[in-house]
């Protein structure tokens, strides 16, 4: 832990970027909701909040990661949609980033893109498997090959994203 993140001005300087962040996630996640990828194929959206899950886990660390990311779930869900979907994105998205923190800490052997894809497939995998808990159908285990795709695909696209961005923000942004 460096030595300057316990003064209060770090502190509140992380809370206001975190909230930032949070705000853009909710932002992006709403307008996802809107627009759909693959209008066949329901449930399939790129994740670009995602992207800044990563960006916060790659510069703030696990446990802001986790705040911003639950809260954004929730919070996005009583804005926006219902209980169902809440418990959808509440799977998906603990799953996801429980498999994001787990390859975070082997950072040298995974890249941003190798964890957005990893979290793209358990968000989907999580999706899937309340799915099955609510309808109490497997028949709709048959779909996971299709989500595990898209979510290769998608996290990809956002690992790269945050990618990209990580260096310009790490510049920017500093505790």
């Amino acid at each position: 832990m460096k030595e300057t993140e316990n003064k209060p001005g770090n502190t509140f300087k992380k809370l206001a970027y975190m909230g930032m962040f949070l705000a853009l996630a909710m932002i992006i996640s709403y307008v996802e909701v809107l627009i759909p990828i693959v209008p066949s194929v329901p449930g399939i959206k790129i994740g670009l909040a995602n992207a800044f899950i990563l960006i916060i886990l790659y510069l703030m660390g696990p446990k802001e990661a986790w705040i911003v990311n639950l809260l954004r779930v929730v919070l996005t869900a009583i804005l926006f949609s219902n209980i169902y979907a809440l418990a959808y994105s509440l799977a998906g998205a603990i799953l996801s980033l429980l498999g994001m923190t787990l390859l975070y800490r082997k950072e040298k052997a995974f890249s941003s893109i190798g964890i957005g894809m990893i979290g793209g497939v358990l968000h989907n995998t999580g999706q899937i498997l309340v799915a099955v808990a609510v309808t109490l159908s497997p028949a709709i285990l048959s779909y996971l090959p299709v989500l595990l795709v898209a979510g290769l695909i998608c996290g990809a696209l956002t690992g790269g994203l945050a990618r990209l961005l990580i260096p310009i923000l790490k510049k920017v942004i500093s505790f």
